[in-house]
C-alpha cells in the first residue's frame, strides 16, 4: 500500500511540475508618435518630425536626413547610400553605422537658456540606423536608431576633469513619411 501511495504521490508531483510555466517579464518602449526613443534611460517622444531623402546626381548618392524635437531636446541622424543610388523614392534596406567619412552622422542637442546646444560627439561605430521597411510609393519609412555621444568637458587649464555620456537607445520611427527632392 505504501509503494502505492509513494508512486501515485510521485505522479501528482511530475503532473503539477508539468503545469508549472516560466513566467517571463519583457520590457520595451511603445509610443503613437511616429519617432521616439530612450534618453539616458527616459522614454521621450517627439513633437515634431522632419525627413527627408535627397538623391544627388553628381555624385550619385542618396541622403536619409531626420531631425526630431520634442520636450527641450533634438535628435538628427543622416545616413548616405553610397553605392548603386538611382534617382528614385526609395532607400535600401539596410543597417548604416557612424563612420569616419561622415556619411552617417548623428547628434543629440538639449535646448537651454541659449538656445540648442550639442551634447557631444557621435564616434565612429557609436551608432546605427537601421532601415527595416519602406514604401516608396506612400513616401513612409520604417526603422530602429541608437547611439552614444560623448562630451570631453575640461577645466581652466584646459584638462579633462569628467566625460559626459549621452545615450539615445532604443530609437524607433514607425510609418515615417518623409519628402523626395533630386538635385
Amino acid at each position: 500500500m505504501k509503494k502505492i501511495s509513494l508512486i501515485a504521490t510521485l505522479l501528482l508531483a511530475v503532473l503539477i511540475l508539468q503545469k508549472c510555466t516560466k513566467d517571463t517579464v519583457s520590457a520595451s518602449a511603445q509610443s503613437n508618435t511616429l519617432l521616439f526613443a530612450v534618453i539616458n534611460d527616459t522614454t521621450w517622444n517627439a513633437v515634431t518630425v522632419n525627413t527627408s531623402l535627397t538623391y544627388n546626381s553628381a555624385t550619385k548618392t542618396k541622403v536619409l536626413a531626420c531631425t526630431a524635437i520634442g520636450a527641450n531636446k533634438e535628435v538628427n541622424f543622416s545616413v548616405t547610400q553610397t553605392y548603386n543610388a538611382i534617382n528614385t523614392t526609395g532607400f535600401p534596406i539596410s543597417t548604416f553605422n557612424a563612420d569616419a567619412a561622415g556619411n552617417n552622422t548623428f547628434s543629440f542637442l538639449t535646448n537651454g537658456s541659449g538656445g540648442y546646444t550639442q551634447q557631444g560627439t557621435v564616434a565612429p561605430g557609436s551608432g546605427t540606423v537601421i532601415v527595416s521597411a519602406i514604401d516608396s510609393v506612400k513616401k513612409v519609412i520604417t526603422g530602429t536608431f541608437s547611439f552614444l555621444a560623448k562630451q570631453n568637458n575640461y577645466d581652466s587649464n584646459g584638462n579633462i576633469v569628467s566625460v559626459t555620456i549621452s545615450g539615445v537607445q532604443s530609437g524607433s520611427f514607425n510609418n515615417m513619411p518623409y519628402t523626395f527632392t533630386s538635385k
